[in-house]
């Protein structure tokens, strides 16, 4: 029986497309009015964080308008941090918040830097938070930046896939306007982000054990602060594993350091004819 269905837009090998993350989205239509946006404007890559009402939702294509290839295609995860481990950049879509420290960018800001990931083979995430409560800042402090959609400050409330529409649309325009740029010879592109999880966690763990999260209430807000220091320095794979080697090296040498002490200690309380 043929397909009737619209056909998905014809890849792009000059550019590595961004990806769309709703996290914790509550409501199936809002899901299938993504994904229209996302075909009007050109992207296929959508990844749905652990969804109210589980997945897959019937209304979702019915929402969608035959937009159905983001559907049939995305990916689901428990996490954000999941949802982002393939990527290099991640942009989250929020108001600022004042406890992280993030670059922000305009919607045109964004797309600007999307572009230019995109044209050095760099995955990039645009990451959009649940219609009521938006993004947690634990996971915008995985991010690298913040995007800020200008709106009149007397009324700031935007439907999910609003939001959505007005970050792609600059996309779009920016893509349809630029002139393709050269591409660098010796780019060293920033991490996957799984590999800079990595790094937070062995960091995180060894300073755990050093006592260095104290008081234990503030725990989680410097695990935060760390993360978006971090974060902001935009690593590579090489600088990754380089910390994790300093992380490593450090914890061994106080091991040491610890057992010169313990002999030394020893000897001293050794009795004088055992010396």
């Amino acid at each position: 029986m043929k397909d009737n269905r619209p056909a998905p837009p014809v890849e792009r090998p000059d550019l590595t497309l961004p990806c769309v993350i709703l996290d914790r989205p509550q409501m199936a239509e809002n899901i299938g009015s993504v994904a229209r946006v996302m075909a009007n404007f050109g992207l296929r890559d959508l990844r749905i964080v652990n969804p109210r009402d589980g997945w897959p939702q019937e209304r979702a294509w019915a929402m969608s308008s035959g937009a159905h290839w983001p559907l049939d295609n995305a990916t689901i995860y428990e996490t954000v941090a999941e949802a982002i481990a393939d990527l290099n950049m991640v942009y989250a879509t929020t108001a600022r918040p004042r406890e992280t420290h993030l670059p922000i960018r305009t919607p045109r800001q964004c797309a600007d830097d999307s572009y230019d990931n995109a044209q050095k083979g760099l995955k990039t995430g645009l990451l959009f938070g649940a219609e009521r409560a938006g993004l947690e800042t634990f996971d915008i402090a995985l991010c690298q930046s913040i995007v800020t959609i200008p709106v009149d400050p007397a009324f700031q409330s935007l439907n999910l896939s609003q939001a959505v529409n007005i970050v792609l649309y600059e996309w779009r325009l920016k893509i349809m306007d630029a002139p393709k740029a050269a591409f660098t010879q010796n780019f060293d592109k920033p991490a996957e982000l799984d590999k800079l999880h990595g790094l937070y966690e062995h960091l995180e763990s060894e300073l755990d054990t050093a006592g260095f999260f104290f008081p234990p209430e503030k725990k989680e807000s410097m695990q935060r602060n760390l993360r978006v220091v971090l974060n902001r320095a935009q690593m590579t794979e090489q600088e990754v594993r380089t910390w994790r080697g300093v992380v490593t090296a450090l914890v061994k040498g106080r091991g040491r350091v610890l057992a010169r002490i313990a002999a030394e200690k020893g000897e001293n309380h050794l009795p004088p004819e055992d010396k």
